[in-house]
């Protein structure tokens, strides 16, 4: 099973951030400048939330708020739920499933090492089958 750090090693460690006190504009900018649909909220170096599409969906856009105008703090997610390098993409799956969401930063140690998507998770998945359909139909080829 693939577990969240081979993920990682695969796509990368980047991870995008902005502060609390920037604007919903500043994080869309960002967001469509690194074709991401999440942001994380760092106040220094400490993890506050999240911020995605969804977010702005439900939070700005459908209440007339104004991007320029609202800070991230005031529309991100607080609660953000997490997961830890040595889980599986199957766990991150069946947890995005239940929590509803659509990114899971990686946490090790207290420390942010990554973020991972569905997409990315999918692409994890797929491969995996792809290899194991390989592996059988060699099996039986002989």
């Amino acid at each position: 099973m693939t577990t969240v750090q081979q993920i990682l090693d695969a796509k990368g460690h980047d991870v995008y951030s902005v502060r609390p006190e920037d604007t919903v504009l500043h994080a869309l900018q960002l967001m469509e400048a690194k074709n991401v649909g999440a942001v994380l909220i760092k106040d220094g170096d400490r993890l506050v939330g999240i911020f995605t599409e969804r977010h702005y969906a439900r939070n700005v856009f459908l209440r007339g708020r104004s991007s320029p105008k609202t800070l991230v703090r005031e529309v991100m997610e607080k609660h953000v739920v997490f997961v830890e390098p040595y889980q599986t993409a199957e766990y991150c799956m069946a947890l995005m499933t239940e929590k509803r969401i659509r990114h899971l930063p990686v946490i090790r140690e207290g420390r942010l090492e990554g973020v991972i998507s569905i997409g990315d998770l999918m692409k994890s998945m797929i491969a995996d089958r792809e290899f194991n359909i390989d592996q059988l139909v060699r099996y039986v080829s002989g």
